[in-house]
């Protein structure tokens, strides 16, 4: 679904991304792990498309579609959607019109969306959130629930969600959790981008990479994100 070949990033004429090799599969979660400064979010952004992260040589493939070049929206009008690791707060735009309008932007009829939102807001606890204004003055866990919320909503081909887990406590990640394994069950191919391998055991990877120094090093199953657990990063870096 999502495929990069020798993908070479650099942010203000910095190499960051040193030929990345990444495949995702439709319906799977995989995880990207790696120490802090590895790239991963380097690698998010660069995939999203932003302007400041600048590919210098490889591809990007969506759904075999060559993106390297394409604006950040058109990107996500083809169904590439980011969960940032820090949300940014939208100050005059309520987070139910923001919905209303992101997902007639993706070609959900107005009906399909007054049966799906409902649902969505029921299914991760968004009653209290969903009349104020977009992650102002949202908590870290409230700010990662709205994300989830968007992608539940908007059913994108491939979800990059980076640090989902960041400033949310237990019992929220597991809401988080069963809405991104529930993504997944629905055909989107979802990337997990994490320093914490007890993250994944409440979603499961079909596929875990690691990146380290701009490169993918290791490439494995759960398993990889086990070791990683007992041994730390050491043990799959070389």
């Amino acid at each position: 679904m999502l495929e990069t070949q020798d993908l070479h990033v650099s942010v203000e004429g910095k190499p960051i991304l040193n030929g990345v090799e990444l495949a995702l599969e439709e319906g799977k979660v995989h995880a990207l792990m790696g120490p802090n400064g590895s790239g991963k979010s380097t690698l998010a952004f660069a995939l999203a498309g932003h302007p400041d992260y600048r590919t210098t040589h490889g591809r990007i493939l969506l759904a075999g579609e060559d993106i390297t070049h394409l604006p950040p929206d058109q990107r996500a009008k083809r169904g590439l959607f980011l969960a940032f690791q820090y949300p940014p707060e939208v100050e005059g735009v309520k987070l139910r019109e923001f919905m209303r309008l992101a997902c007639g932007d993706q070609g959900h009829g107005f009906c399909e969306f007054q049966q799906l939102y409902p649902k969505a807001i029921k299914h991760l606890s968004m009653d209290e959130l969903a009349d104020r204004e977009l992650n102002v003055g949202f908590s870290g866990g409230e700010k990662k629930r709205a994300e989830l919320f968007q992608a539940w909503l908007l059913r994108p081909k491939v979800a990059l969600l980076d640090e989902p887990d960041s400033g949310v406590d237990v019992d929220a990640f597991k809401v988080i959790a069963r809405a991104i394994r529930e993504l997944a069950a629905a055909g989107t191919a979802v990337l997990i981008i994490t320093h914490y391998p007890r993250v994944l055991e409440h979603v499961p990877p079909a596929r875990v990479f690691v990146l380290n120094e701009g490169r993918i090093t290791q490439t494995g199953g759960p398993e990889l994100a086990r070791t990683i657990e007992v041994e730390g990063f050491k043990a799959v870096q070389r």
